[in-house]
């Protein structure tokens, strides 16, 4: 066994006794740290990511996916450097948000739809967080403000897609010989016909009517197992939320946070950010939601602009509990997780500086009908009614996609028994 490997372990091993003592010397923190981890996936995570998860199973097994990456597969190459598929797993990302985009991903590759560079790029920039979390949780319910989602959103998702563009330039050396490979071959094959609209729409209707083939599954046996893999995804996902909410706790009531602290300070003063956020920033670095709340309750004197972009630092950051959760989707592929740490890092940095950058400009978003539309989320009380009708919304969400894919594949053997006829 290699040292570095063998040092780790122990490394890894003393960490584990540590915690455990902690755990012995504060038990009531422990447990209060814990409830406080499973209310935040029961009531947050469980409705919002269940329905996609399920969803998501089910596209795939029904080749949907395949017939969405033959249509954005002009847009996606040039731009960001991956197939047409990745265009479906970049709007399920940020409808579902983190960790969809790393979910769907693996199971790209598991198809060998996408290689390893591909890969990578596809979850730098599709692990965001979800409109209903980014509106509600944290716009009305931390912050009490609605009209924030709509800088936030422009920060969180705009600065998005510049990393996924800055991105399209990892693995270049890696690709590089395959890509003038294939430009040889391009430059002496005869040029091809421009497809047309219907020819794309043929060929994206076979690539769809293959892959379902290839799965061969029975509509019932499809959706038992989504079911099945779904439920098992969450229950880790919520296993990781519980595990760092008590990890933060132990440290904080061992004081252990204080040397955290004392360095945040030091680059929050260095980028001249009010030293008081620390404390958000340190929790958002282990857990995001507890980072965003922290930050909606940070000191009143706080200019509610340096509050802004912290929150948004966070939600671009993702914390160390969806990045645990990304890697453990990641696991049985060769992704690495370090251009994913690296783009988090340079998301999250962007992000805060797009918030500071945009602030006065869009001062005068509040007339909008968009800020409009917002404030009526501002009506509901408490932040636990908002949370509980996220159980609703995602059902009817769920009910909705799922009526809509089975039309979705009804017409498409209309639409193949149609042009058999017609041949």
């Amino acid at each position: 066994m290699p040292l570095y490997r063998f040092s780790s372990m122990y490394m890894i091993g003393l960490i584990a006794m540590a915690l455990l003592l902690l755990m012995l010397v504060f038990p009531v923190q422990v447990l209060e740290a814990s409830l406080n981890g499973l209310s935040i996936w029961w009531d947050v995570l469980f409705p919002a990511l269940f329905p996609f998860f399920v969803i998501s199973e089910m596209m795939l097994g029904l080749g949907i996916v395949h017939f969405f990456g033959m249509l954005f597969d002009p847009l996606m190459r040039p731009v960001f450097r991956i197939p047409g598929i990745g265009g479906f797993i970049l709007a399920m990302g940020f409808a579902a948000g983190y960790p969809v985009g790393a979910k769907l991903t693996s199971q790209l590759w598991e198809q060998k739809l996408v290689n390893r560079d591909e890969g990578e790029r596809l979850v730098a920039f599709t692990t965001t967080s979800d409109p209903i979390f980014l509106i509600g949780a944290v716009s009305v319910g931390f912050f009490h403000d609605a009209s924030l989602a709509v800088i936030l959103a422009v920060a969180h998702y705009g600065t998005a897609f510049i990393i996924g563009f800055l991105m399209r330039f990892h693995g270049e050396h890696a690709t590089s010989t395959s890509l003038q490979a294939a430009s040889l071959a391009a430059s002496t094959a005869p040029p091809a016909p421009p497809r047309t609209i219907r020819q794309f729409g043929s060929q994206a209707f076979e690539a769809m009517h293959t892959a379902r083939l290839r799965d061969g599954r029975s509509l019932g046996q499809m959706l038992s197992q989504a079911i099945r893999s779904s439920i098992q995804l969450v229950m880790v996902i919520g296993g990781l939320v519980v595990f760092f909410a008590v990890v933060m706790e132990m440290m904080s009531s061992a004081h252990l946070m204080q040397a955290l602290y004392i360095g945040l300070d030091a680059i929050l003063h260095l980028l001249g950010l009010p030293t008081a956020l620390s404390p958000a920033v340190a929790g958002g670095l282990f857990e995001v939601t507890l980072g965003a709340k922290a930050a909606g309750a940070a000191d009143t004197s706080i200019s509610l602009m340096h509050k802004t972009a912290i929150a948004a630092f966070i939600l671009s950051w993702a914390g160390l509990s969806v990045h645990a959760q990304v890697v453990s989707l990641l696991q049985h592929t060769n992704l690495r997780y370090l251009p994913f740490c690296m783009a988090r890092m340079l998301h999250g940095l962007l992000a805060a500086m797009a918030v500071l950058l945009l602030w006065k400009p869009l001062q005068g978003y509040r007339d909008l009908p968009a800020a409009a539309f917002f404030n009526k989320i501002d009506t509901i009380s408490s932040i636990p009614e908002l949370w509980g009708n996220m159980v609703t919304w995602n059902v009817v969400a769920f009910l909705s996609i799922l009526l809509c894919l089975i039309l979705f594949y009804a017409l498409h053997i209309a639409v193949k028994h149609c042009m058999k006829w017609l041949k």
